[in-house]
């Protein structure tokens, strides 16, 4: 069995759409629906049960022999999240007891960090490298940093476990993150009601309005890479950026989100929150030397090609979902 924790979220429910166009049905998935649409983002999946994310470590005692892996993606992902305590119980003392029953149980274990651990990219975006220098701009990517490198010094660990250090990933089943949702939908949803995207002006020297730089990563890249980790037993433990390795703009980003619609580009700018503009990252871009190098062979998306096929795939159709 292959358990999936934050199943009915972004990348979670993405993960379980991928393993089952493989084949694979033997899934456990575990989550909090809460208020929240995201139940929507499961409603075509097939698996074998749901567990409630507070049951989980009893239903992992009492299946231990049957599970081989577990791809833990539920956290907190706001990057504005404010209650630092509420971070810690989730992203960092959640994961450490997941970890822990992995050792227990020998499980593999695959989970969600995030480039939020980078901070402003001071020290570079290399995951070959001493992540204890890193310096996050905010309390999510300290949650996320300080896991990491609690895992890092472990000398008890599963047999095989990736830490997965996210860029900024984009496409179908995001659409009940609200704020947290990526440019690209929030992009789409400006053009339908304003026949125009507005993008943050700059605040920082050598970036024109528009030009900020990141790594945007298509969610169907994303879950083929865990799902690389899941299959593949010889890359070396620890570690990985899960990007493209090129960074691009989010004026690009608008300018392909609009030609994927069928509109003539329409690009404006208007001024960063102030809650945000300290801690913004101005410029991500994965290293991506490890995962080729422990194995992982499969070309990425474009930014270009990836936005096209979010758009006409999913969100230009009646049914938005993977």
């Amino acid at each position: 069995m292959i358990i999936v924790t934050g199943a009915a979220g972004f990348i979670g429910s993405s993960v379980v759409w991928y393993l089952n166009s493989i084949g694979k049905k033997d899934i456990i998935i575990s989550d909090k629906l809460r208020n929240e649409d995201k139940w929507l983002n499961i409603r075509k999946r097939n698996y074998l049960d749901w567990v409630d994310r507070d049951e989980l470590f009893s239903f992992i005692e009492s299946h231990s022999s049957k599970i081989n892996t577990i791809i833990h993606m539920g956290a907190c992902s706001a990057t504005t999240e404010k209650d630092g305590d509420f971070l810690m119980k989730n992203n960092y003392e959640y994961t450490k007891k997941l970890w822990d029953y992995s050792v227990k149980y020998d499980i593999n274990f695959i989970y969600a960090s995030s480039a939020a651990t980078y901070g402003g990219g001071e020290n570079g975006y290399n995951d070959k490298e001493s992540i204890e220098p890193l310096l996050p701009l905010n309390k999510y990517g300290y949650s996320k940093q300080i896991f990491d490198i609690w895992a890092l010094k472990q000398e008890k660990t599963p047999k095989k476990w990736a830490g997965l250090k996210f860029f900024n990933v984009y496409g179908p089943n995001e659409y009940h993150k609200g704020r947290m949702a990526s440019v690209v939908y929030h992009a789409y949803n400006q053009v339908l009601s304003n026949r125009e995207v507005k993008l943050f002006k700059s605040y920082k020297k050598g970036y024109e309005d528009g030009f900020q730089l990141r790594d945007f990563v298509y969610v169907k890249d994303v879950v083929k890479i865990i799902n690389f980790f899941r299959e593949n037993k010889d890359y070396e433990n620890g570690i990985y950026n899960i990007g493209t390795g090129v960074a691009d703009s989010f004026y690009n980003l608008a300018k392909y989100t609009m030609e994927s619609m069928g509109k003539v580009p329409n690009i404006s700018f208007i001024d960063m929150p102030e809650d945000i503009r300290e801690k913004y990252q101005y410029f991500t871009e994965a290293k991506m030397e490890k995962l080729r190098k422990n194995g992982y062979r499969e070309k990425l998306f474009s930014l270009e090609d990836g936005i096209r096929d979010y758009v006409v795939n999913y969100l230009l159709k009646e049914d938005k979902y993977l």
